[in-house]
């Protein structure tokens, strides 16, 4: 649990992941309150309570009747004994947030309303205590001054707001928390001799084989060993359709097996699984605090003291300029200005927008794990993004097949013998020509006397024949595949035919950078490739530009040399040479498929691991953060219109008073208001 938040802004988050023990019922969750479960009950009592001191104490606006039944001083204290307990009891959370602001001496919303409510009752307390030595001045027709009803009915309404902002605040990362509940508790494990039993999942190890069979969700992360199979994975990236996997492939928890049976093995489990660093990355995000929140901080530094000034000033003009019961007037404006000068919209302008804006992210694969990297992400206009595994697949593919002039062979032909002849090694371009053998279908054989050379390729015998694979000694290229990597073929000494790997632009790319250049970036590639593999590529692609044979400590320069012109640089890559760019880039992006340190570098983190997550990351900044002005917005002009007619101004021109009770609605609903807009962002279209 983290501690308490000191001032009305700061949003913290339970985290039963790290917890220790059970909380209190009434220990803080979110804006130094209890959990709405607690506030709940309180909010009941105050309800039942508020709503006769309201007709007790209008209905002699309405009617003389009630006196009727009831003196004016039985009234009286029949609303100071429905008033106390709301004020002390329902309100118990509040004054406590009250008493910790003074001690600490942090202002904030409830340091406000807790003094003006807080005036209102003592007030009228003091009104009931002493009813004989009450000046008869302060008696009308319709009764004593009191303000029971505004202190009841002011603590009643912002007890309800603040359970509709933890009930907001609990809605952001349900959905993310309610993803570990997909994991399932027990998992079917396989032991050396293939006997299956039913162990629960905090048992798992890594390395330990298991099964899944129709319709169940994973228990861990691991890596499929027997395939295919077609896995679910909308929890994870928001894609509708189920991705099919083959042996080898990695494979989530949560995600939901949806055809068939297979076995996988344990790699990563309990804490390490890709479903936990979901929830810790978005608990990250919570409490970091972007450069925007900072606005909120230097407005309440100020707007404390400025209250207090104009409630004071209030006080003083009205008790020396107003003829009869002048400070009583002056006292009932002070108490005015006090409520509805309350910061609460102000300061949750900033965190409900981010807290509800992280959730909507994360629900569409754009995993924030620092605030300030989304709000920086909002300004880039540069991006630089590394090739491999980032604009490409990250694994080689065979993307052309030819037999030379003269052989005997049929491409498809050529290609079984080439695969039967590297169906033993494990190097990645072996196993991209393997694939390419088993998608169209081709019968490999058993290859014989296999043997790999560094540098040469391998040799075998393949149903009689001598087979070697090597790299080809030409720099002739394929037209179409000008990036490709060209193994030849050899079959009894003489030159068989090409075969080009290449790693090929992911599917996603091409209309993920138009987008992006569509938003105002500009979009340079990196990598390490030679100059002219570069060049075919961001010339396919249409990029502003690329950088060619880059180092890793290169990337980090190239980051600093673009900000130094003073581009806003946003870096997009997967792998363990990209995390000193990350970190140096005003935005780091990491792909959710690359290595742990990239993803620890980075500011976000796309789970699918594609520029169209980038994209969506990019309108999710940008939503968040036009959300978060049109809150500042709506602070600024409750309190800016409120606070002139609170204070009295308007009466000498209008006649016009502002009654606590109006001024705790007014307070209210700015609150509100924030809170309702924040909630679009829920439903962003990404």
């Amino acid at each position: 649990m983290h501690s308490p938040p000191p001032s009305c802004h700061t949003a913290t988050a339970e985290s039963p992941s790290h917890a220790t023990a059970a909380p209190r019922p009434d220990e803080p969750v979110y804006m130094g309150l209890p959990h709405e479960s607690f506030l709940r009950p309180r909010f009941r009592v105050a309800v039942v309570l508020t709503l006769p001191v309201l007709v007790l104490a209008m209905w002699p606006m309405i009617s003389h009747g009630l006196y009727d039944y009831l003196t004016m001083r039985e009234s009286a204290w029949l609303q100071l004994g429905l008033t106390t307990p709301v004020f002390f009891w329902s309100g118990a959370p509040f004054l406590r947030r009250w008493w910790k602001s003074l001690r600490e001496r942090d202002p904030n919303m409830f340091t406000l309303t807790v003094t003006g409510t807080g005036a209102a009752y003592f007030y009228s307390a003091a009104v009931v205590l002493f009813w004989d030595h009450v000046p008869p001045h302060l008696f009308s027709h319709h009764g004593a001054a009191l303000y029971f009803e505004g202190t009841a009915f002011i603590t009643t309404v912002v007890l309800l707001g603040q359970i509709i902002e933890q009930r907001a605040h609990a809605r952001t990362d349900a959905a993310i928390r309610a993803l570990m509940d997909l994991a399932p508790k027990i998992a079917h494990r396989l032991d050396a001799d293939d006997r299956e039993s039913d162990v629960p999942v905090d048992a798992v190890q890594p390395g330990d084989r298991l099964r899944v069979r129709p319709g169940e969700h994973l228990p861990v992360d691991g890596v499929l060993t027997t395939g295919p199979a077609e896995i679910d994975e909308s929890m994870l990236t928001g894609e509708p359709l189920p991705v099919a996997k083959q042996a080898g492939e990695k494979i989530s928890a949560g995600t939901l097996n949806t055809t068939g049976s297979f076995i996988y093995r344990a790699e990563r489990v309990g804490a390490d699984t890709l479903l936990a660093q979901i929830v810790r990355l978005v608990e990250q995000a919570v409490e970091s605090e972007p450069p925007i929140a900072r606005l909120a901080d230097r407005v309440s530094a100020w707007f404390f003291p400025v209250v207090l000034a104009i409630a004071a000033t209030s006080f003083v003009a009205w008790t020396l300029l107003a003829a009869e019961r002048g400070w009583l007037y002056g006292l009932i404006n002070a108490v005015s200005v006090l409520i509805i000068a309350c910061p609460c919209a102000l300061g949750l302008a900033t965190p409900v927008s981010l807290v509800t804006g992280i959730g909507r992210g994360a629900q569409a694969g754009v995993l924030v794990k620092d605030a300030g990297a989304l709000e920086a992400l909002t300004h880039a206009n540069t991006l630089l993004i590394d090739k491999t595994g980032t604009l490409t697949a990250g694994r080689p593919v065979v993307v052309a097949v030819r037999a030379l002039p003269g052989s005997a062979l049929t491409e498809d032909e050529l290609l079984r013998l080439a695969a039967s002849a590297e169906s033993p090694s494990e190097h990645p371009l072996a196993r991209a020509i393997v694939a390419a053998a088993q998608a169209r279908g081709l019968p490999l054989a058993a290859a014989e006397g296999f043997a790999a050379q560094a540098g040469a390729g391998v040799t075998a015998r393949v149903e009689g024949r001598a087979v070697q694979v090597g790299r080809a000694a030409t720099d002739t290229v394929f037209p179409e595949h000008p990036t490709a990597t060209l193994a030849a073929v050899t079959v009894d000494g003489q030159a068989a035919g090409l075969i080009a790997l290449a790693d090929p632009v992911k599917p996603t790319t091409p209309a993920a950078i138009r987008e992006l250049q569509r938003l105002g970036l500009r979009v340079f590639m990196v990598t390490g490739d030679r100059q002219a593999s570069a060049q075919a590529v961001a010339d396919q692609l249409g990029l502003d530009g690329f950088h060619a044979e880059v180092t890793p400590a290169r990337k980090q320069e190239l980051v600093r040399e673009h900000q130094a012109r003073g581009a806003k640089v946003a870096f997009a890559g997967d792998g363990l040479n990209d995390a000193p760019a990350l970190a140096a880039a005003d935005t780091g992006i990491a792909m959710g498929t690359g290595t742990d340190v990239a993803m620890h570098s980075a500011g976000l983190v796309l789970v699918k691991g594609d520029l169209q997550a980038l994209v969506r990351a990019v309108h999710l900044s940008r939503g968040v953060f036009r959300n978060i002005k049109q809150n500042l917005f709506w602070a600024f002009f409750y309190n800016g219109l409120g606070l002139p007619l609170a204070a009295g101004a308007l009466f000498p021109v209008f006649g016009w008073l502002l009654n606590p009770m109006f001024a705790g609605v007014a307070m209210s609903l700015s609150s509100l208001t924030v809170v309702a807009n924040a909630l679009r962002l829920r439903r962003l279209r990404l």
